[in-house]
């Protein structure tokens, strides 16, 4: 039987980078392991300043400083339908080291690499404020300071590719694991690919609660029965499986 990475930890601390990405990525997860009874934070970097917006009665708010607010509202009801503790944004006390003034990390948005809209990568009119421009130690001193507060005894972030390639998604990568690392607990990386080595959790049980916490993001997405539609048009079926891992040294 292959070892549990989540057997010693009460307490275990996601770290993602926009709203929604908590739940297209790891929603099945944070869900398993609150119905065991660990309590989930989810640390949130950025507000999805960026994002885009499916046509409908939210596509006003394209561009506007309204979206940002938006999606505050949005995350919050994703957590709740997946059982998760709390959460906090980025440089947002609690989320802030001690002694700095409270900041706000940016989405950094992308551009597509591919054809098939499927890999990501840096977009090129970034802002001074982006979360992908941020210094690193910066980054991962939030993270901490927000894992102390609420007693992370394990956190899980991105792998080193970020899921896609997404810029900001790979940001949180090294500062996620150097938080680890500060305050002594482990850390465990995502896989980008389900089928690579590390422990596989298959959750088809609570495909229902992850569509519940995916139809909070009138926003960003729609569900078409068991795909997400993104607004680009991208389908992909709804993630019940994950992998995660130590990474490599």
């Amino acid at each position: 039987m292959a070892e549990d990475l989540f057997a010693a930890a009460a307490r275990v601390l996601f770290v993602h980078a926009h709203p929604d990405d908590e739940t297209l990525a790891t929603g099945g997860l944070i869900a398993h392991l609150a119905g065991q009874g660990i309590e989930v934070a989810v640390l949130t970097a950025t507000r999805g300043e960026r994002g885009e917006v499916p046509p409908g009665p939210l596509a006003a708010l394209l561009g506007t400083p309204e979206l940002a607010a938006h999606r505050e509202g949005e995350l919050a009801r994703a957590l709740a339908a997946l059982g998760a503790t709390e959460g906090a944004f980025l440089g947002t006390p609690p989320a802030r080291a001690d002694g700095r003034t409270p900041r706000r990390y940016l989405d950094s948005g992308m551009r597509w690499l591919d054809a098939g809209e499927t890999v990501a990568g840096p977009g090129e009119d970034a802002g001074p404020d982006s979360l992908s421009l941020a210094d690193p130690v910066s980054i991962a001193a939030d993270i901490a300071a927000y894992a102390r507060h609420v007693r992370a005894e394990l956190i899980v972030s991105y792998d080193a590719h970020g899921g896609y390639g997404h810029p900001d998604h790979v940001a949180l990568h090294g500062p996620s694991r150097a938080a680890a690392s500060t305050l002594g607990v482990p850390f465990l990386e995502v896989a980008s690919v389900t089928d690579s080595p590390g422990q596989r959790f298959a959750t088809p049980e609570r495909l229902d609660q992850i569509k519940d916490a995916l139809a909070s993001y009138a926003s960003q997405l729609t569900l078409d029965g068991d795909d997400v539609v993104h607004v680009g048009g991208q389908r992909q079926p709804v993630q019940v499986d994950f992998t995660v891992r130590t990474p490599r040294a």
